[in-house]
Order: structure tokens, then C-alpha cells, then sequence
């Protein structure tokens, strides 16, 4: 069962490490799992808050991303030599803890806690300032040392030299060249010489144009400059090399100072996460207790809308809100399809996570959560076709496992329970259920459509009763709770509405809500006058207690009926053997069918009259005719045959 995913807390952490620069921190939002400490538990509530607070009066916090600096001391930890843009990426950070430094100073004047991490910052500015004089914009500057500033003034008169030696060149006769300008190619200044003038220009062939066109010649006249500049640009790179690998070591000194730095800034983009998320989520820090008491005021879940969603109110492990007495550990959610009902379980466990994980909830501060070890939940259908898993079976595994972990330091959230069976016994497994969480002494809180579990919940001593509101006049679910009160599915009001008839509507109601049906009184027969008084008192059997009514002998022939699970309209012809199977006629077939998947729709007494002669409806007219002859006289080749299911003549 994966209680985090069935709630949703993860896409919670989805969206908390989308509020933080670096990877590694991205990592730990994801990994971010609700404290069994109360303490520790409060404590990052309370950082939270601080950084939320920061952020409000201070504005975005100047954090680096710190990934191209990890890769950069794993470079310098093998002893290899940094490039340019890697030391710029070392002065960036600097220049960030600096920034964060200021930024933290500044927040000291709120009075918090978190803001004192800067003093943890070493700015380093010695090295920040002998790195920004070596790199500038990406490169080694001129002025890194003397010798590169000298080679590159060298290489800057050599390159002017050869360009005035070449321009010459070109004016002196245009006709031998393609082009007007000097090309470099393979490193060398060169001219762009027709193919037929190339014996015109005395020098070496360095390159030839795709088409063969153009032949790129260096001249004699240039070639020793050429080859100066090369000897020029060698030393240059030398150079170049010798002060890289010299920063690279200063870094590498202070490599210790970096990593405090960038563990401070790591703890500080994950609090300033949790504040920014809080800020986004527009929530708020709310009580922790051990005192098994959760009560969430103007409530919403996270990932609703908070224009459209309407606040949850909800309270339990308190007095009951209904008696003012006994401590009430449950609660049964009832009310209409699509009205809330889930949405309040998730909400309820969701917050519990994020309150316990040190995340701010979107609730009034007013609220308190209590502490929990476990939050176990059975929300969903779970079907599986690689499992082989139907609905029922999914529901009855969580609910084992719930019930094998659950204690009374749990929370435990269950959806439509007893759903997915035959409703007799969905409904007892149900009870049996919540009479387990009771005994666990777990907090619970459980939505279901039964009746009887609404009639369990008003009677049971530790559960009360909740339904979502809905509204009777536009047809609509208000998805607001409301506690000590069940609810309806209001399915028969909704169709009363609709312009069902209310004839059926009458029968609908007496069918769902089980109307004690009439029974017919049989007459006694008095003894007759010879008996006396005496022979009567001995003749009398024996006071017997009454006998317990099966199920499967309340049906009686005529019942109209609902055979489960393709929910058929069918008849009783025949009442429930000794097995408690009975004679069902679902459209003109006969069957004999388990009890247990049958429901009472209407009764036969509302169908029919007392007298009412059901071979009209459940014999073939053949059969009825044959019947009518024997009740008249016996006639020779005249035969009912009955066979088991289904009549035949």
C-alpha cells in the first residue's frame, strides 16, 4: 500500500523541490518523510515559518544552483586543471555567498533563528578577488601576470606586422585574388589566389576552396612572421596553462571553507523551499499534539483550487460535538456520489503528512493535528489485472493489512467501505471492521453509502456521524462537512426532481429503506366443547422461545427482487429450500438462486391482492390449462411435469 502516492503527498514534494535551485537539495524535497518526533516535528514547522517570514520581508533569497561547482572541486580532487569557465563558475559561487551573506545580515532585524546561518558563510573574498582579476568574462586576462601581458603585446605587433605585409599584397594586383580580405587558415595568415595566378604568388600552398576555385597561399614574404607568431602563441598557452593550474591550486585551499559553504546554503535552500511553498500554497504553521486530537479549521486540499474549493471543518478525538461527552476516535462520512466524500478523507491524511513532514498547511493557525505513527488508508478501487485483484478483493487486502498495523497511535482513512460484494454481507464485514478499529483505539474515519453503518455510527459510544451537504434545489453537492448528522445519497430525491414518477419513487424508498412488511394473522381454531379447561392445559404444547428468522425465509412468492451482481428485476415463485436457495423468474426462465444474491425491491403484498393467483404470472398457459382440468376432474393423459429450475407440461 502506498500511502503517500494514494494522498498525494508526493506530488506535494514535486512542487517542494521545484521550490529549490540546486539537485542535491531537489533530492532531499523528494525524500522528505513525516517525523515520528513531536519535537522534531515542531522544530521544522517552526523553521518554515522563519523562512517564510524572511522571504515576506526580504524578498527572494539569493541562492546559487551549486551543480557546476560540485563538478568543479571533483576536478580539482583528482588534481586535474581547471578551465576558465569552471573558476568562473567557483567566483559565481563566492559571489553568491557573499550576496547570502548580506541578505541574511539584513533578516537578523526580524529575530530569527534561521536568519544567523549566514554567520556559517565565508565569503572567501581574498580568493573572489584574485579570481576576478585572473578570469575576466570567461578567459585568462592580459593581466593574470606580466609574462602574458608581454607575450600578448608581442603577438598583437607580430599579427598587425603580417596583416600590413598581406593588405600590400592585395592592392598591388587584385586580378590574381578571389577575395579582397586576408583569410586565416590552419592557423596562418594567407591570400585567397586563383586557381591561374597561384605561380604568380611565391609561398606555400596551406589550403584549396571545396571547389578548387581558390588556392590559399602563404607568402614567402610573410612565412618567418608567421612562424614567429606561432612560436608567440605556444608561449602564450604555456602561460596560460601555468596560471590556471595556479588558481586551480588556490582553490584547492580552500576547498574545506567551500564545502561549509555549500552545506549552509544547501540547508538554507531547503528551508527557503519550505517557505516558498508555503507562500505558493498560501498556508500556514499549525499545532502539533500527542494528545490524539486533530481539528482542521477552514481546511482545503492542496492541489484544489483555493478559489473554488470550499473549507473542510473537521474535528475528531475530541468530545463529541453532538453529547459533549465521550471522546470520539471515528468518524463515518456519508452523503451523496461525486460530493466530497474522498476529497475529505485525502485532505484529512494529506495535511496530517505535510504537519508532520514540517510543511505549513493550507488551514487556519488556529488548527492542531496530532501526531501520528502510521497513516493507513484504503482509498481507490485497486483493480489489477496483473495482480488478478477485482475491486472487493483489492479493498479486503489493504484492509487486512490496516488492520495488522493500525494502533492506537494511527490514523486510518478508508473509502467506501464494504463496497464491492453482495450488500448483506458488505454491510456486516463492514461493522466487523469498525468494530476491530474501535477495539485498536486507532483514530479512524471512513465514508460508505449503508444505512446500517449510519445506524451503527449514531449508536456506537466513540464514533459520530458526518455527511456532505447538498443542495436540494440545484441538484447539486456543496462538498461541505458537516458533522453529527448522516447523510443521504440523494439519489431517490434527485430523481424526484428529474420527474420520476412517485408511485415508483414510493416503492423505491420502501425497497431501499426496508419498511417492516405486513404479515397475515392465522385464526386459531378453539378446542371443541368436549374439552375442558383441564385437558386443555395438558394438551398445550410447551412454551418454546421464538425462533430465529433466517434471511432466506423472509422472501415470499410474488416478491419483486434484485438479483446480484447483474442487478436483474426478478419474481419469487418458489420459497428458499434448506440450503437457502430460491426460486427466482428472471425474464420468463426460472432459477434457483443463493439468497445471498438476491434484495427485496418491492414486496408482494404491495404488487398484489391477498387472493391473487400467481399461475398467472409463473405458469405457461398450457400448464394452467392442465391444472384448471385436474381441479375439475381427473382426465386420463393429463400431466404437470416440474422440473428443478424451470416448469414445463
Amino acid at each position: 500500500m502506498n500511502t503517500f502516492s494514494i494522498l498525494e503527498f508526493d506530488k506535494i514534494l514535486e512542487q517542494l523541490s521545484e521550490c529549490a535551485m540546486s539537485e542535491n537539495v531537489k533530492k532531499h524535497c523528494l525524500e522528505l518523510r513525516p517525523s515520528l518526533s513531536e519535537n522534531e516535528a515542531k522544530r521544522r514547522l517552526d523553521e518554515t515559518t522563519q523562512a517564510k517570514t524572511i522571504i515576506e520581508a526580504n524578498g527572494t533569497p539569493p541562492l546559487p544552483t551549486m551543480e557546476n561547482l560540485h563538478k568543479a572541486l571533483g576536478l580539482i580532487a583528482v588534481d586535474a586543471m581547471l578551465l576558465p569557465e569552471q573558476i568562473t563558475h567557483v567566483l559565481s559561487f563566492l559571489i553568491s555567498c557573499r550576496r547570502m551573506k548580506l541578505y541574511l545580515k539584513k533578516a537578523e532585524l526580524g529575530g530569527t533563528d534561521v536568519a544567523y546561518y549566514g554567520a556559517a558563510l565565508d565569503p572567501l573574498d581574498d580568493l573572489a578577488e584574485e579570481l576576478d582579476r585572473c578570469i575576466v568574462n570567461g578567459a585568462v586576462d592580459d593581466k593574470a601576470s606580466p609574462a602574458l601581458s608581454d607575450i600578448r603585446r608581442r603577438i598583437g605587433y607580430m599579427k598587425e606586422q603580417i596583416k600590413q605585409k598581406l593588405d600590400a599584397l592585395l592592392k598591388r594586383n587584385r586580378d590574381w585574388f578571389s577575395e579582397s580580405f586576408v583569410s586565416v587558415r590552419n592557423g596562418r595568415y594567407t591570400l585567397p589566389v586563383k586557381r591561374e595566378h597561384k605561380n604568380n604568388v611565391p609561398g606555400t600552398l596551406v589550403d584549396l576552396s571545396h571547389t578548387g576555385g581558390t588556392c590559399f597561399i602563404e607568402p614567402a614574404s610573410v612565412g618567418r612572421l608567421n612562424t614567429e607568431l606561432g612560436e608567440l602563441l605556444v608561449h602564450e598557452d604555456s602561460e596560460m596553462r601555468r596560471i590556471l593550474y595556479m588558481l586551480t591550486a588556490l582553490i584547492g585551499d580552500f576547498i574545506p571553507q567551500l564545502r561549509r559553504n555549500i552545506e549552509t546554503l544547501e540547508t538554507l535552500d531547503f528551508l527557503f523551499a519550505k517557505g516558498k511553498l508555503s507562500i505558493k500554497m498560501k498556508a500556514s504553521p499549525v499545532a502539533l499534539n500527542t494528545g490524539r486530537q486533530t481539528r482542521l479549521v477552514s481546511a482545503r486540499h492542496p492541489q484544489l483550487d483555493e478559489e473554488a474549493a470550499v473549507p473542510l471543518d473537521f474535528e475528531i478525538g475530541g468530545r463529541n460535538v453532538i453529547t459533549g461527552d465521550n471522546v470520539i476516535t471515528g468518524v463515518i462520512v456519508t452523503g451523496p456520489n461525486m460530493g466530497g466524500k474522498t476529497v475529505t478523507l485525502k485532505t484529512v491524511g494529506l495535511l496530517s503528512l505535510m504537519a508532520q513532514s514540517g510543511l505549513h498547511i493550507p488551514a487556519e493557525p488556529s488548527s492542531t493535528i496530532c501526531m501520528s505513527n502510521l497513516v493507513l488508508c484504503d482509498i481507490g478501487d485497486g483493480q489489477s489485472i496483473a495482480e488478478n485483484l477485482s475491486t472487493f478483493s483489492s479493498h479486503m487486502k489493504n484492509i487486512i493489512e490496516v488492520l495488522e498495523k493500525a494502533d492506537d497511535e494511527s490514523l486510518v482513512l478508508l473509502d467506501e467501505l464494504g463496497s464491492g460484494t453482495d450488500p448483506a454481507e458488505g454491510m456486516g464485514l463492514a461493522v466487523a471492521i469498525l468494530d476491530a478499529l474501535c477495539e485498536k483505539k486507532c483514530l479512524f474515519v471512513v465514508t460508505t453509502h449503508y444505512p446500517e453503518i449510519k445506524e451503527y455510527a449514531a449508536k456506537k459510544p466513540g464514533i459520530i456521524n458526518a455527511r456532505m451537504a447538498f443542495d436540494r434545489e440545484s441538484l447539486l453537492p456543496l462538498y461541505r462537512l458537516e458533522l453529527g448528522e448522516a447523510g443521504e445519497s440523494c439519489a431517490l430525491y434527485i430523481a424526484e426532481r428529474l420527474g420520476m414518477p412517485k408511485d415508483i419513487l414510493r416503492r423505491a424508498h420502501e425497497a431501499a429503506y426496508g419498511r417492516q412488511r405486513e404479515t397475515k394473522s392465522v385464526p386459531v381454531e378453539a378446542p371443541p366443547p368436549a374439552v375442558t379447561a383441564a385437558a386443555a392445559r395438558i394438551v398445550k404444547a410447551p412454551e418454546q422461545k421464538p425462533r430465529t428468522v433466517l434471511r432466506s425465509e423472509t422472501f415470499n412468492i410474488g416478491d419483486s427482487v434484485i438479483v446480484y451482481p447483474q442487478r436483474e428485476i426478478g419474481l419469487i415463485y418458489k420459497r428458499a429450500n434448506e440450503r437457502g436457495e430460491l426460486g427466482v423468474q428472471i425474464r420468463g426462465i426460472k432459477k434457483l438462486l443463493s439468497h445471498k444474491r438476491v434484495k427485496l425491491h418491492v414486496p408482494a403484498s404491495e404488487l398484489y391482492p391477498d387472493d391473487y393467483d400467481f399461475s398467472i404470472v409463473f405458469d405457461t398457459v398450457a400448464n394452467r390449462k392442465a391444472r384448471h382440468i385436474l381441479n375439475k376432474r381427473h382426465e386420463e393423459g393429463t400431466v404437470v411435469v416440474i422440473k428443478e429450475g424451470e416448469e414445463s407440461i
